[in-house]
This record gives C-alpha cells, sequence and structure tokens, in this order.
C-alpha cells in the first residue's frame, strides 16, 4: 500500500480540514457553513493546501485557520 502522499493524491487530505476550518470560520464571524466554505476555498490558503510541495497540509485545522486568520487580517 503506498501511503506518501503526492500532488495526485493531496487533494483527499483537504476536505476534512476544509470542514474544520468552516466550522471555526462560521461561527466566528456568524456566517453560514456555506458562505465560510466558499470563503475558505476561494482563499490564498487554499491555494497552498493544493501544492503537495507547500506542505502546509502537515497543519492540523485549528493551525491551518489561525494562519488563515492571520493572512485575513493583513490585506
Amino acid at each position: 500500500m503506498n501511503l506518501n502522499i503526492t500532488q495526485k493524491n493531496v487533494y483527499l487530505l483537504l476536505p476534512s480540514k476544509i470542514s474544520w476550518m468552516a466550522n471555526m470560520l462560521a461561527e466566528d464571524n456568524d456566517i453560514s457553513i456555506v458562505e465560510a466554505i466558499k470563503i475558505l476555498y476561494s482563499s490564498e490558503l487554499y491555494a497552498r493546501l493544493e501544492e503537495e510541495s507547500t506542505k502546509v497540509w502537515h497543519l492540523g485545522p485549528v493551525a491551518l485557520y489561525e494562519i488563515f486568520q492571520h493572512n485575513s487580517t493583513k490585506k
């Protein structure tokens, strides 16, 4: 069994991380889960998550959410 994360399979890790982050974002900003998911999928962080070479996918949802918040406040 191949347990290596590659560019071809990194997408399998993303839905659960986005789900956790969407719940946090929705709660923190009093928005719907659907709106939170749209925001996350269009974020710079998601673009980095999609790229296996960044290794951002190693991080858990709380750490990812903190990065998302930090990047969102810089704009």
